[in-house]
């Protein structure tokens, strides 16, 4: 664990209930937890409570656009020309989705629940998110979808059953040098958004209005 995460331990009540225990001996169920942030979230400014709650829908928008290019790299290599609706559709779609949903599970909602904090381990998670769901995956993604079209409609040769990965490995070599430059955009916007958010939790964490009410309440 790192020397910057906060000292609270996790404990289970006989009633089967997750406790949180402070410095100073207290102890704090999640839901009571969670139910604080959540008050301290609406005393926040307007500006910080539009980024915490729409950052992984730009972050997700990106992932989406980046889904579009790689589609469109692999279009380009493989000669296809039919089926662009087809085709762009999931690749906008789904890149969307899965980013948005894997930064809520791995960064928003840990952190509104208390259980993420640590700001290097936010910052990393952050990153990661943004190099796997908006640019790893929509590479992976593109590439069945595009070879599917091609054997399809005839617009390349398709490798014969003994050379497929290799082939399909040459093949993708150039269109991932090309995503370099979105991958890398994607983890720096990832590492961004993530410190951003974790500064807002900072900030309600130091919301003082009758915390020692909801402690005991």
């Amino acid at each position: 664990m790192c020397s910057s995460c906060n000292s609270l331990q996790i404990n289970m009540t006989d009633n089967g209930t997750f406790v949180k225990e402070t410095g100073q001996g207290q102890t704090v169920s999640r839901p009571k937890i969670t139910e604080m942030l959540n008050k301290k979230f609406e005393r926040l400014s307007d500006i910080d409570k539009k980024l915490f709650s729409y950052g992984p829908i730009y972050l997700a928008g990106n992932a989406g656009f980046a889904g579009l290019i790689a589609n469109s790299f692999y279009r380009r290599v493989l000669n296809v020309t039919q089926g662009r609706f087809t085709s762009s559709l999931p690749m906008a779609v789904l890149p969307f989705l899965t980013t948005a949903a894997l930064y809520t599970a791995t960064v928003t909602n840990p952190l509104m629940s208390g259980d993420l904090n640590c700001p290097t381990c936010t910052l990393i998670r952050g990153a990661l998110v943004g190099v796997v769901g908006g640019g790893i995956y929509p590479i992976l993604l593109a590439l069945p979808v595009n070879a599917g079209l091609a054997a399809r409609y005839n617009s390349a040769p398709m490798p014969e059953k003994g050379n497929m990965i290799r082939f399909w490995t040459n093949l993708s070599k150039p269109v991932v040098k090309k995503m370099y430059v979105v991958l890398l955009l994607q983890g720096l916007f990832g590492t961004y958004l993530s410190s951003k958010q974790f500064d807002i939790y900072l900030k309600m964490l130091k919301i003082t209005d009758s915390d020692s009410e909801a402690l005991h309440g």
